[in-house]
């Protein structure tokens, strides 16, 4: 399991490149899957919405945009600077405080839809994790996870493991001269559960109607789950 403490250091040493490492990784698409993300929690206008380890912002910004009332936490001062400055130059009403995501700082059923994008990966316990999620929703809301995943089939499978082997650490070296951060992130998730495997696992943390959707021929994946109503 990833250890806290150098988490918060990595992300702290690449914070300043952090956006620019996933738009040119990604080729931009990593905006793409935050648009389904924000489809996939249905409408938002009015509601509460947590985003959980929402690093510099970006899903939380979106979230806000489409008229919701966001606020934002992670546990990386240096992420969550890069989070207020962007708000501010945009106008956002989005809030953001720093927090841990084992002990999320809100109230029991405090909000409509709790989201967290490519962080769960890197919490020390994942179904803990999930029931905090779980915990601060409201009955009827939802949980929405949006991670990197490993696709199906063989070729296309071998094609993005030597991408995420080789490719992405050097670049990822070469913009922020940072070898662990680019190192650390092909091992989470070439460890990471497949989508069975952690539906499974948001069941277990007490939602339901839980359902899957791989994004980009698999490279990515945004699962959805229900807390239950109260009967």
């Amino acid at each position: 399991m990833p250890d806290p403490v150098q988490v918060e250091s990595m992300f702290a040493r690449i914070a300043g490149v952090y956006d620019l490492l996933n738009r040119t990784l990604s080729l931009g698409i990593d905006q793409r899957w935050r648009k389904r993300m924000l489809r996939a929690a249905g409408e938002v206008r009015g509601r509460a919405v947590l985003d959980v380890c929402c690093g510099t912002g970006d899903v939380a910004l979106l979230f806000a945009r489409a008229g919701a009332s966001v606020v934002g936490v992670d546990f990386t001062a240096p992420m969550l600077s890069h989070a207020v400055k962007k708000a501010e130059r945009n106008g956002s009403p989005a809030v953001f405080v720093r927090g841990d995501a084992m002990r999320l700082p809100a109230a029991d059923q405090s909000c409509d839809v709790a989201t967290i994008a490519f962080g769960i990966r890197n919490v020390s316990d994942r179904l803990g994790a999930l029931r905090e999620l779980a915990r601060v929703v409201r009955p009827g809301g939802s949980v929405v996870v949006l991670e990197f995943s490993m696709p199906p089939g063989a070729v296309l499978g071998r094609l993005y493991r030597l991408y995420f082997t080789r490719v992405l650490p050097a670049i990822g070296r070469l913009v922020s001269k940072d070898r662990d951060a680019y190192e650390y992130l092909p091992r989470t998730v070439l460890a990471w559960p497949a989508p069975e495997q952690f539906a499974s696992e948001m069941r277990a943390a007490g939602l339901e109607g839980v359902e899957w959707d791989l994004l980009t021929r698999g490279i990515a994946c945004l699962h959805v789950g229900r807390v239950p109503r109260t009967p």
